[in-house]
């Protein structure tokens, strides 16, 4: 019998658009022969199922859905959701509490590494380069020029917990911190000072297919802005996304390692990617792991896994049993 997979969609924050062109992006790549899709749509106002034009109620009680006369069951939740709640673990304590297998990485592995100040020190802990950094917490009271001594310029400010850029801002002297901190602490109740590091953008994607674990062919970021902002990566010819990257041999293989290192070290599961900067002397710098990377046709991942030989079908459909798989292990 056919799978039946809810692509689960939306979410509680600005990247809810970014998540439907990803589960557009599944949609309409999954095995018509292997499985049924629907896709979920999640917001602050009501969770619902989208199928053949209408919109059902999603009972939150079983995630489910009543239609014709019965009820729909799934058998897997494949979450494109982009922050909260598909990237933090709340979804992911959701599921586990009802028994449904999910394409991503746990409760805790997700919500750890949501955290980029906590995901840096620990991946420091693991002898691994990150930024300097200090996280501002939403009615603390900061001193502009401490930071500007201890982190210095350039600097990015950013929420602590979010993604796509969204609320990011690069700034170049003390007059700019505070309304850089005050606009970022409307995304996130946490803010994130962090020292800029020169140097290119170097991306790599690594997933389970189930017998291994492969560390995809890596991207070079190189945007044509200031920095990928949220309009470098989501707009036609803002950026080049470059795979493979234009890195040496030696660079290309500590990279990949790095990231099937940290994949095994944060107990990831499904795929992730995890990003880097490579310094002018080579040297390499963490910047981030993101558990629920964008699936549109043009971003990262589906490009990394086309030019690793995959077909996008071929791709979501290992991803589905190997999820399958891991819950009844």
């Amino acid at each position: 019998m056919k799978k039946i997979i809810a692509v689960v969609s939306g979410g509680f924050s600005g990247e809810a658009e970014v998540s439907f062109n990803s589960a557009n992006m599944v949609m309409s790549n999954l095995d018509p022969e292997r499985y049924t899709p629907y896709q979920v749509v999640i917001s602050d106002e009501n969770w619902k199922v989208l199928h053949n034009g209408a919109d059902f109620p999603l009972d939150k009680n079983d995630f489910s859905f009543s239609h014709e006369g019965g009820k729909v069951y799934f058998d897997l939740a494949f979450i494109v959701i982009h922050g909260t709640p598909g990237e933090d673990g709340k979804l992911q304590g959701y599921f586990d509490m009802l028994g449904i297998p999910y394409n991503s990485c746990s409760a805790i592995t997700s919500g750890l590494t949501f955290d980029k100040y906590y995901s840096n020190h620990l991946v420091r802990h693991f002898g691994i380069d990150a930024s300097t950094s200090r996280v501002i917490q939403r009615g603390e009271k900061f001193d502009v020029s401490e930071l500007a001594e201890t982190i210095g310029f350039p600097c990015f400010v950013k929420p602590n917990k979010g993604g796509s850029s969204i609320g990011t801002f690069k700034v170049y002297k003390t007059e700019e911190l505070t309304s850089a901190i005050e606009a970022a602490l409307h995304e996130d109740n946490e803010v994130l000072v962090e020292k800029f590091i020169e140097g290119r953008e170097v991306t790599c994607g690594v997933f389970d297919d189930g017998q291994k674990l492969i560390a995809l062919p890596l991207t070079e970021v190189v945007s044509k802005s200031d920095f990928f902002d949220y309009k470098a990566k989501y707009t036609d010819g803002a950026a080049d996304e470059i795979t493979p990257a234009r890195v040496n041999e030696q660079i290309a293989k500590e990279i990949s390692e790095t990231s099937l290192f940290l994949y095994k070290k944060l107990k990831c599961n499904g795929m992730v990617r995890v990003d880097y900067i490579v310094r002018p002397d080579n040297s390499l710098y963490f910047l981030e792991v993101n558990t629920v990377p964008g699936l549109s046709k043009n971003s990262i991942i589906p490009q990394q896994a086309r030019a690793y030989g995959f077909t996008d079908r071929e791709f979501f459909s290992l991803i589905i049993e190997e999820a399958l798989n891991r819950r009844n292990k």
